[in-house]
């Protein structure tokens, strides 16, 4: 029997669970320790963060992740600006993970996103992850960064079909996102300590992190 879940808008009292989620499933993911958890704390409190398009997933009543998003931009050809969205991070507590819940709470927010008006999501992350809920090569889409690369990490999802065809673009996220070594590390150290270590999955995002896609 499939387990039930329940998508709804984060409440402030789901702030320091989804926090800690965010930290356990981070933690040791990209390199040792993690900052997701200082950028959630923090997001929430910025200009760009948009609460309609911040859910959590609920499993028996009790949270197990979260989706955050951002306003970012993209500029055309012409200088012209376009209005779209990033989201991260999102997160499965790991006990929970590779069950769906992320891909089910992702395609949910596309719906709300769409009914506020947003066309595109350009995201940041592995690719395996994403395919499966639409998104395509940022390079597909001639989405690239202000020095005119396309990293393999950027992907953009269309969530209105044909919304950026015929331009090129560049991608410009939220200043929120630019959070520094030292104030993450500053916040991790107030609380519970967790063992930073080394996983593959390190090397992993090295090497897609600094990786590009070429004609």
């Amino acid at each position: 029997m499939e387990n039930k879940i329940i998508i709804r808008n984060e409440e402030m009292a789901d702030y320091e669970t989804v926090e800690r989620i965010t930290r356990e499933a981070f933690y040791n993911l990209y390199f040792p320790g993690c900052g997701e958890h200082y950028l959630v704390h923090i997001m929430r409190k910025h200009e760009d963060f948009i609460p309609e398009l911040d859910f959590v997933v609920e499993l028996k009543d009790k949270v197990i992740g979260n989706i955050m998003y951002t306003r970012a931009r993209l500029i055309d050809e012409e200088g012209k600006e376009k209005k779209i969205l990033t989201f991260g991070p999102v997160c499965i507590q790991p006990c929970h993970q590779r069950k769906g819940y992320g891909k089910r709470l992702i395609e949910h927010s596309f719906k709300r996103a769409v009914e506020l008006g947003y066309d595109v999501v350009v995201i940041f992350g592995s690719p395996v992850n994403y395919v499966s809920c639409g998104f395509k090569s940022c390079k597909k889409y001639n989405v690239s960064l202000e020095n005119g690369k396309y990293p393999a990490a950027m992907m953009v999802k269309e969530l209105i079909p044909g919304a950026l065809k015929g331009h090129k673009w560049v991608y410009f996220d939220s200043p929120v996102m630019a959070i520094t070594e030292k104030a993450a590390q500053e916040y991790d150290d107030t609380l519970e300590p967790m063992e930073k270590k080394y996983q593959p999955s390190q090397d992993e995002f090295y090497i897609m992190s600094h990786s590009y896609v070429e004609d």
